[in-house]
């Protein structure tokens, strides 16, 4: 029972841990990369569709994005998606393909950014508290209906700390990595 919650504990703290990866991979540093348009969606027909779904999304250089969709008259729709995303980015029609230069960022942006990082790992670490508060009340509910031991329940409270100290190591981790990200020049 004890090594089921630790299992199902660690797979919720890992998809937390993978939303962050996702989360830190939208905020944008000086570099073009093509998982960076990933998130927007384009009307195609009627019906919201992510972008990679309805173009080619590739790098031309560090700094541009192109973009080549599948079908012309999306030219204009998506140009207009990514004008009007979160990003800040201002798309630009050549013949058939869509240019997305990569602005570089100021040092004030540099540091906006920097707190939106901090606050995505942070709500992180909160989401990882969690799933370790409903583990541990679980295991009280096993010994509360004597299915468990008191050593058995207190052995399982600590590994399941030891679980949330790894993943809290890990966010902070990544924070790291995109705080030196964001403020190299």
């Amino acid at each position: 029972m004890i090594a089921d919650i630790k299992k199902s504990t660690e797979q919720k703290m890992l998809k937390s841990l993978e939303a962050l990866k996702l989360d830190l991979g939208k905020v944008r540093t000086g570099r073009a990369h093509a998982g960076l348009l990933d998130h927007i969606t384009v009307d195609y027909y009627g019906a919201p569709t992510l972008l990679s779904q309805v173009a080619g999304v590739n790098l031309a250089d560090a700094r541009t994005i192109t973009v080549s969709p599948w079908e012309k008259k999306m030219l204009s729709v998506i140009e207009k998606a990514i004008r009007n995303s979160d990003l800040g980015l201002n798309p630009v029609t050549v013949g058939e393909i869509i240019r997305v230069p990569m602005p570089p960022l100021t040092e004030e942006r540099r540091r906006d950014l920097t707190k939106i990082v901090k606050h995505e790992a942070e709500a992180a670490r909160v989401a990882m508290r969690n799933i370790r508060r409903d583990a541990n009340a679980h295991l009280k509910d096993l010994l509360k209906e004597k299915k468990i031991a008191e050593d058995d329940e207190r052995r399982g409270q600590d590994e399941i700390q030891k679980l949330t100290d790894r993943h809290i190591a890990e966010i902070d981790k990544l924070l790291q990595i995109k705080e030196a990200e964001l403020m190299a020049i």
